[in-house]
């Protein structure tokens, strides 16, 4: 009964972190159909995005007024995910203005739908937070050993189990001259 609560536990436990490692790796690059993954590392647009939500964005072929999008900024590794508060022409291109929700002004920067990376479709709050820590080394071997060693316990286990197994049915055959039927179903019961 214990064994199998705590493979159920095991289980969840390896589940759980594979999930955030299939997200880990798709915050590095796109999902099929172009949509990618961020993490909210600040409260500028709470209560509509809490801090650590993790958010899918994807491409559209147009933006308006009240989209919820994630654009690009001069530095290469910040991203803004803010709300576009104005839309105007500028020289017959488009440009964009955006503002957080919980701020009290526009960010200032006006910018072209060349620097959007796309629309948020999807908000999961609270799961940036895990997925922000397995970015880092910590997390990283974390996510790498904790699974490992499940796993390698678990086959060590079973291996184990066999040669116990097989070690009796050594000794019976000697002892006995049964056949292995009797081993197979105390096998199969276990």
């Amino acid at each position: 009964m214990i064994s199998k609560i705590f493979k159920i536990i095991v289980n969840a436990v390896l589940v759980v972190l594979i999930l955030i490692a299939i997200l880990v790796v798709f915050s590095f690059v796109s999902f099929p159909g172009n949509y990618k993954v961020f993490t909210v590392q600040s409260g500028s647009m709470e209560p509509a995005i809490k801090t650590g939500s993790l958010i899918f964005v994807k491409p559209m072929s147009g933006y308006n007024v009240g989209d919820i999008i994630t654009r690009r900024t001069t530095d290469p590794k910040v991203t803004i995910t803010h709300r576009i508060f104005s839309k105007v022409d500028i020289n017959g291109q488009t440009a964009f203005e955006t503002k957080g929700d919980a701020n009290d002004g526009p960010d200032g920067e006006k910018f072209t739908a060349d620097g959007i990376i796309g629309r948020v479709l999807l908000i999961i709050p609270y799961l940036g937070y895990p997925v922000s820590f397995a970015k880092t080394t910590q997390g990283l071997i974390l996510i790498v050993i904790i699974p490992a060693v499940i796993i390698i316990y678990d086959e060590m286990n079973k291996i184990k189990g066999e040669v116990r197994l097989l070690a009796e049915r050594k000794k019976k055959k000697e002892g006995t001259g049964e056949d292995d039927s009797v081993f197979r179903r105390k096998r199969e019961e276990e």
